[in-house]
Parts: C-alpha cells; structure tokens; sequence
C-alpha cells in the first residue's frame, strides 16, 4: 500500500500491485497454499525477495525501482512476526488477516480488542527504519486501520521509542469510519487514547474530517456496520494540545476517504506546496 502510494510510473502498476486474488472454498482451507486472498503487489515482493537471495530491504528498492517512487519504505523490523488481539471475552484473534476480515464474517456484536501483541515480543527494529524516523522534520501516523495498520509498527518497543524521543512533530490523522470488529463505536479520542496506549507519550496534533457524506455512502457503510467517527472535541482537547478539525473528505466519492490535496495542506498549513 504503501509503495502504491508513492507510485509515480503509471496506472497499470499501481493496479497490478494492487490486485487481490479472489478467494475460493479451497483458498480458504488451512491446507491450501494457493494464492487466493493474497494481493499480487505482495507476491510480486516475495519474488523480488527470492531474487535478493532472501534480502527485504533490496526487494523494496527493486520495487521502489519498478514503481518510481516518490520516497523509499522502509519496513520496522526484518523479523517474521504475528500479530495476536485479545478479546475482551478471554478470547484471541492472531494474524493480520484474521484480526482484519472478523467484522466481515460477524455481522453482529462482537468482542472488543482489549490489547494488540507481537509474536514473538521484543523483535529488534529495522535500523534504516529508526534512522529515518530520528532524522524526520515530521511524522506522521494514518490514516489506516488502527489494530491492522498502525498500532502493530508501534509493537516494535524500539520504533515505538524512536518516535518518542525524535525531534520532529508527531501528527496522528483520524479515521473518518469506524470499523466493524475493531473500532466499533470508537469516538476520535478513544483513537487517540489507543495510540498514546502504544506509543508510550502523546502526539502533538490531530487532524480530523468533519466534512459531511453522502447518505448513499453512510448507507453503504452502515451496512457493514461503520459510522462516521464522532469529534469529541472538548476530550479531543484534552489529550493533545493542537486539534484541527476541518472538511477533508473527497465528495461526490462512492467511498468515505481523504482529500489527498486538503489532507496535506491541514497537516502542512504554513509550508508552500
């Protein structure tokens, strides 16, 4: 995603990195090993990895190289590792994949994550990765699903500190959505409250969307069981000094997301772009 982000060669890349195999009834049995639910963009990595005689970060610059970049990505720890949530009801989820589709196959209430683990623990951090956030001017964490997308780089401890103790303003852009069997009924501070949790210190700034969407789209949304993130401001406030709160959304989008262009001016109002 992250590489598809940064993109600058074409749209028939960014869609081949972005394709996801269907899956079927065998792809979903433990036993099968066929590509069903993965995303090209994924195996396409893996093959450069095979190429780089197992070397991660020489497979990202190869893809990197494939897709034109406009910056390098970097991951937080070279280590294999899973992901476990535990649930408010004793039990527990592990693995990016199944943390992230439980809302899918539970269309009703579902246990809370009351916490996120790595396993194993204490995995070291990828050293381009903690040089790259000590010498950054500004960090930014989201948008991105907050147990499957950002909470898990914070459970590399040495990652988590970095981010604490560099210099550069750390800016946290909320959800616009809730998400069915993650952040259900999820208000911006109970966002905000998690990723202090995992950090370990708080963020400086806040970006939030207020913009209105459509109801054909809310619709769609609450079918899954998503909501507009509620604006607690006066909480909000409370937990970080600088809350900006303005319409970001795209409109007339069939999907409740970002404004490339207004989302960067709100994170980088006094800077000529």
């Amino acid at each position: 995603m992250s590489l598809v982000a940064l993109a600058r060669n074409g749209a028939l890349w960014r869609e081949i990195f972005m394709h996801r195999f269907e899956r079927t009834e065998e792809s979903q049995t433990e036993q099968s090993s066929g590509v069903g639910g993965h995303s090209l963009g994924n195996l396409i990595l893996k093959g450069l990895q095979d190429i780089n005689n197992g070397d991660l970060l020489l497979a990202l610059e190869d893809a990197q190289e494939l897709l034109d970049t406009a910056g390098n990505v970097l991951p937080v720890t070279l280590t294999q590792t899973t992901i476990c949530a535990d649930m408010e009801d004793g039990s527990i989820v592990c693995s990016e994949t199944e943390i992230d589709t439980r809302g899918e196959k539970n269309p009703g209430p579902v246990p809370a994550i009351t916490r996120l683990r790595m396993m194993p623990e204490n995995v070291p951090a990828c050293p381009q990765a903690i040089r790259a956030i000590r010498r950054a001017k500004t960090i930014i964490i989201g948008p991105g699903d907050l147990y499957t997308s950002l909470i898990p780089n914070l459970l590399v401890g040495d990652i988590a500190r970095a981010v604490r103790e560099a210099e550069a303003e750390k800016v946290y852009v909320c959800n616009m959505m809730t998400k069915h069997g993650e952040t259900d009924h999820y208000k911006a501070s109970d966002f905000v409250n998690e990723l202090h949790r995992y950090l370990g210190a708080r963020v400086d700034r806040v970006v939030i969307n207020d913009g209105p969407l459509p109801s054909d789209v809310l619709k769609k949304y609450a079918e899954e069981g998503s909501e507009p993130v509620v604006i607690d401001k006066t909480r909000l406030s409370q937990l970080v000094p600088n809350v900006v709160i303005e319409h970001l959304n795209l409109e007339d989008d069939s999907l409740a997301r970002h404004d490339p262009e207004r989302l960067v001016r709100a994170i980088f109002p006094y800077e000529s772009l």
